[in-house]
């Protein structure tokens, strides 16, 4: 269907060398937009860019610290470039976990947790904001969690700062949807991905139980997202924003 066309879009992904910033971008990049990965490890992105760019749309990449707003700038800058000065979509799909009891987490990696899961995304909205302002249209599309709605065990940073990403979507809503920029999110379920994928062999009954609340019983898969991140950067979602969109296998709805 036409609504669902992003041919031709531009579109970048944070996150986009593995994952489910991987998934995402390869979801928009099927559907015939033109890509920038955006993530910390070169290498990665080179190999993911390569193998992005074999299936027909051009790729492109930009390495930079996600912890770090000055390496965000100059990185926005370059993807910029390479999309011809205009962007249509921004896919904020980066996000790192450290787990520990809350009374001995250490506060550096608190705010290295804050700093790529929160603040890049402020810090790359706010850069993507101003560019679609200026063209009166866009999609912002973040990506938060389950962890959005209620706190996490072990987790106290990665529940805060997804928290936060869940607010920080709604703020920038009310601000830009009058202005032609949707700002909407992703959150993401139980997933197997480089975070969780050992689980299921170091602590199996953990794994079961979880599996065993999750009405699909099953955990999600990265390409999982990709039906959800192609309808809302396409002009199908243009009615919504604001919105946070569960993509758990029915989780939240228990």
């Amino acid at each position: 269907m036409s609504m669902f066309d992003i041919k031709g879009k531009k579109a970048i992904v944070t996150g986009g060398s593995r994952g489910l910033g991987y998934a995402m971008a390869e979801g928009l990049h099927e559907a015939g937009a033109e890509v920038v990965l955006m993530a910390s490890n070169e290498n990665n992105l080179i190999k993911a860019a390569r193998k992005l760019g074999e299936q027909g749309a051009k790729v492109h990449y930009a390495a930079a610290d996600l912890s770090q707003a000055d390496a965000l700038e100059r990185a926005y800058k370059n993807a910029l470039e390479s999309l011809g000065g205009h962007l249509d979509i921004l896919v904020n799909g980066a996000g790192v976990q450290y787990r520990c009891k809350a009374e001995d987490f250490p506060t550096d990696r608190w705010q290295w947790v804050i700093n790529v899961n929160l603040n890049a995304v402020f810090v790359l909205s706010q850069l993507a904001g101003r560019t679609m302002l200026t063209q009166g249209k866009g999609k912002i599309i973040n990506i938060a969690s389950m962890t959005s709605f209620f706190g996490s065990e072990m987790v106290p940073a990665y529940s805060a700062s997804k928290g936060g990403v869940m607010q920080l979507t709604k703020a920038l809503s009310n601000e830009w949807m009058s202005k032609g920029i949707n700002v909407n999110a992703i959150a993401p379920g139980y997933m197997v991905t480089q975070l969780t994928g050992d689980m299921k062999e170091k602590n199996p009954k953990q794994y079961e139980e979880i599996t065993g609340r999750i009405p699909a019983h099953r955990w999600g898969k990265p390409e999982d997202l990709q039906g959800t991140v192609v309808f809302l950067a396409s002009r199908a979602s243009d009615y919504i924003s604001g919105a946070i969109i569960p993509v758990d296998g029915g989780y939240s709805g228990k």
